[in-house]
């Protein structure tokens, strides 16, 4: 039987699905505001009462679902940080999380099954690369999210497992519906990368032809000011130079009007002193961007340390100094695994 998904689907495919079982197009406009009501905690086809029985009972016997995802753990922080366990159809597990402020939520959504990235401060590249996931699976964890906290998603950032710009396609399919469903712009999107070789410019081509625009924001995971550095953190980064990511980024702001941002991973006696702040300001000069200086969320397989706040500042210092826009992000969640990879590593050893 062909699964079909209607998570992502727009108002006019659900009107259409709607028509081909001989029913008024406005079903499929209630099909439609009962998937994107965080309200709504159902999740099964044959609970959208405002639907006919007969049509709700044609629509799950010929496959059509909501949700593929399924519950397996929730782990809620001091600081009301909410990280989420799920699980795949095929039983392999992902992890979101929902970061509230009084203001806002931000969901942290996954894009794949593991990372074949393999960064030495990650978690989740441990176990390499399961699968991509579909644009569906991309969109439950925002469902899930919502229904957890009982808020709307405001902003979303895809900083969770996987790299992004390894599943370009269903990322941006993704964020249509973002755009279009949830009703988030695209401007309250980052998609964080590490950097892959003609990526970058292919996420700028790619967001035309199928957002129409391309106003979200890309974050480049650098986390080091120099080549030699990058490569001790990340083993990808021997076939991308560090110099010719920043072109890439150039081209980038160019081509799309927004600036991009540089993740800086503070870590202790690697990358936190005073003259890789030099090297890094000497790097991004006289270019449209914004550094965020990260502290380091400790996990037990690595070997990492954190940076003292103390250097955390005199780095931001000297980058203000040197013209660079830069903030420093606080760590959040980090009584409960919050750091990426760390939940679902920890449900495998139990």
């Amino acid at each position: 039987m062909n699964l079909k998904n209607l998570l992502g689907s727009s108002v006019k495919d659900l009107e259409n699905v709607a028509l081909d079982y001989g029913q008024a197009a406005y079903r499929g406009r209630q099909i439609y505001n009962w998937i994107y009501n965080y309200r709504n905690k159902n999740k099964n086809i044959d609970q959208i009462e405002v639907l006919p029985l007969d049509f709700r009972k044609k629509l799950k016997d010929n496959g059509f679902k909501v949700s593929e995802l399924i519950f397996k753990e929730r782990n809620l922080a001091n600081d009301g940080t909410l990280k989420l366990l799920l699980s795949t159809e095929d039983n392999e597990s992902i992890e979101c999380v929902g970061i509230p402020t009084e203001k806002r939520l931000t969901a942290c959504l996954s894009s794949q099954v593991g990372c074949p990235m393999d960064c030495k401060f990650c978690a989740t590249g441990k176990e390499g690369l399961k699968r991509s996931l579909k644009a569906s699976e991309i969109l439950d964890q925002i469902l899930f999210i919502e229904h957890e906290m009982n808020r709307k998603v405001t902003n979303i950032v895809f900083m969770g497992m996987g790299e992004p710009l390894l599943n370009i396609d269903e990322l941006l399919f993704s964020i249509r519906s973002i755009n279009n469903d949830f009703q988030i712009s695209q401007r309250k999107v980052t998609v964080s990368t590490v950097a892959v070789p003609k990526m970058i410019s292919k996420l700028s081509a790619k967001s035309f032809q199928i957002l129409g625009n391309c106003q979200f924001t890309l974050a480049i995971s650098l986390h080091a000011s120099n080549q030699k550095t990058r490569e001790t953190i990340i083993p990808s980064a021997t076939n991308y130079e560090i110099k010719n990511i920043i072109e890439d980024c150039k081209k980038f702001v160019k081509e799309t009007g927004r600036r991009v941002s540089f993740e800086y991973l503070m870590l202790g006696g690697v990358n936190d002193k005073l003259e890789h702040a030099y090297e890094l300001s000497n790097l991004l000069k006289g270019f449209q961007c914004h550094v965020n200086l990260i502290q380091y969320n400790q996990i037990d397989e690595v070997e990492f340390q954190r940076t003292s706040l103390k250097n955390l500042q005199l780095f931001q210092s000297r980058l203000l100094n040197n013209g660079i826009a830069v903030s420093l992000r606080k760590s959040r969640g980090l009584d409960k695994n919050a750091a990426c990879g760390q939940l679902r590593q920890k449900a495998k050893n139990k």
